[in-house]
């Protein structure tokens, strides 16, 4: 056996093996969880979970986002391991070789970390059997009854809320305020959702959250930091949702839909106006898109004239906004990457995030 381990160890580094011995046991474990929700709701309860609140803790005292230090570094970094591997390639085949197989372990560990991880929040028990909610397939009239109750909403809290010329609806608080409403919210919503882990961690603000803003990405969860990271350009109402979305992937919650209905959530199940606010205007936008999908448009423009001027004006303020970064090549390349992420995840892809329409219209199948 020695002699094997050190034969073997002449072309592959001790390191690497770990890491290829970590990625085929993460390779059953992926297969496992595909075969079976139950295996898959168990790994994400049990393991994953303590998995990714350790990650959230080790990196959340850190300031900025360490994702996008990395992601940032990327580029220097590549040029240094290709320098290293022209340099081992130089001395002998064996150690570049070894370089070789080197770079290709730290793949190997990624996968390892994403599927250990994160992974398996694709393949669980959907969230509707989870909140005892009947999801099937929805008519254009659900919609347009579930966009009437949100609009009724919206208008109740139209008071409450400071909308200012140019700028629209302003949250009446920092950050990190605002990162401490969603706990208090999570804590609420997590003692009837029992499969949401406690956790307490912030989210990170993007340095360069306007660049991002060209590819139409308002957040993200990266699992192989721990930490839920937000674009701060977007609109206050889009940032606060976001932030409670981003804090749903941090806990397990995997498919966009259900993260985007776990933010809805959260963010009415919260004392704060504003909160109760944001998620009632995200979900309108996404029951209007809907709407003008299944060929409702005369009833999508109907409900839409019955919101609050002062609604109305801020989703205007919104679009005025987007103008800016609405078509570019950027947004179609994050897309399609995105795109092929998440079908490669057993989803139906970027259309999964509208897919939250579903969900709320079972939710307020008994309000109509």
């Amino acid at each position: 056996m020695v002699r094997l381990y050190r034969r073997v160890n002449r072309y592959v580094p001790a390191l690497s093996m770990v890491f290829f011995l970590l990625g085929l046991a993460a390779l059953g474990i992926n297969i496992g969880y595909v075969l079976s929700p139950t295996f898959a709701d168990a790994f994400n309860g049990r393991v994953s979970s303590h998995i990714r609140i350790l990650l959230a803790h080790l990196t959340g005292w850190i300031p900025f986002s360490l994702a996008e230090f990395l992601l940032l570094g990327s580029p220097v970094i590549l040029v240094a391991v290709i320098v290293l591997a022209c340099r081992k390639g130089a001395r002998s085949r064996r150690y570049f070789a070894r370089a070789l197989i080197g770079i290709l372990s730290a793949g190997v560990l990624l996968y390892a970390m994403f599927v250990f991880v994160f992974g398996a929040g694709y393949r669980t028990t959907g969230l509707d059997k989870k909140l005892g909610i009947e999801r099937t397939k929805v008519t254009a009239d659900e919609l347009a009854d579930t966009a009437r109750i949100v609009v009724d909403r919206l208008n109740e809290l139209s008071d409450k809320i400071m909308i200012f010329y140019d700028d629209g609806s302003v949250r009446p608080y920092s950050h990190d305020e605002c990162v401490r409403l969603c706990l208090d919210a999570y804590e609420k919503v997590s003692k009837d959702c029992t499969f949401l882990a406690r956790l307490d961690a912030p989210v990170k603000e993007i340095v360069l959250s306007d660049y991002m803003t060209y590819t139409h990405i308002s957040g993200m969860y990266t699992f192989f930091t721990g930490e839920a990271n937000l674009n701060t350009n977007y609109p206050d109402f889009v940032n606060v949702y976001t932030t409670a979305h981003e804090m749903a992937h941090q806990r397990g919650i995997a498919r966009e839909d259900e993260a985007n209905f776990m933010a809805f959530l959260v963010c009415i199940a919260s004392d704060d106006p504003y909160m109760q606010y944001s998620g009632y205007l995200n979900l309108y936008e996404y029951l209007s898109s809907a709407l003008s999908s299944a060929g409702a448009k005369e009833v999508r423009k109907e409900i839409a004239e019955s919101l609050d001027v002062r609604v109305r004006y801020d989703l205007y303020c919104y679009s005025v906004f987007f103008d800016k970064y609405r078509e570019n090549t950027a947004a179609t390349v994050s897309n399609t990457v995105n795109n092929t992420y998440l079908v490669m995840q057993g989803t139906p892809g970027a259309k999964s995030y509208g897919l939250v329409v579903d969900l709320a219209v079972a939710y307020y199948r008994g309000e109509r």
